[in-house]
């Protein structure tokens, strides 16, 4: 399979996945990181195909759903994921929700930390089209 970039040459932007995740930019990039582990190969050589495909843009997540050999290895490889958490006690699951409630509400940190020192170093710069400091005469 061709694993080049899509026409644009750039890789598919965060846009595309803020509908299934509720509009959360943090959701969005844990679904980018786990796409990103999947084209490395973890899950296998159809999801690997897969996750490239959605991430270089050629192929949206939704239609990567309905493509047969994506779904039955996504289902193959999250069996053993179904089967230990109907093994674990309420409270395992109770434990491991928290811990992805954590995870969230760290990357939402980051991404504010990110927006805010982005926002100081705009205010902070003159841009050289501002029309401050300059005069005609």
């Amino acid at each position: 399979m061709d694993s080049s970039p899509n026409s644009s040459g750039k890789p598919v932007d965060d846009s595309e996945f803020l509908e299934m995740t509720q509009q959360d930019p943090a959701q969005v990039k844990i679904l980018r990181q786990s796409l990103e582990h999947l084209a490395s190969g973890l899950g296998g050589d159809a999801l690997k195909e897969m996750a490239r495909e959605v991430l270089s843009g050629r192929m949206s997540l939704r239609e990567a759903a309905n493509v047969s050999a994506y779904a039955e290895q996504a289902v193959e490889q999250a069996a053993p994921l179904a089967e230990k958490w109907a093994s674990m006690s309420d409270r395992e699951r109770d434990e491991l929700a928290a811990e992805g409630e954590r995870r969230l509400a760290e990357e939402r940190r980051q991404l504010d930390d990110e927006r805010r020192a982005e926002s100081e170093n705009r205010s902070g710069v003159k841009s050289r089209h501002d029309g401050r400091g300059w005069s005609l005469y």
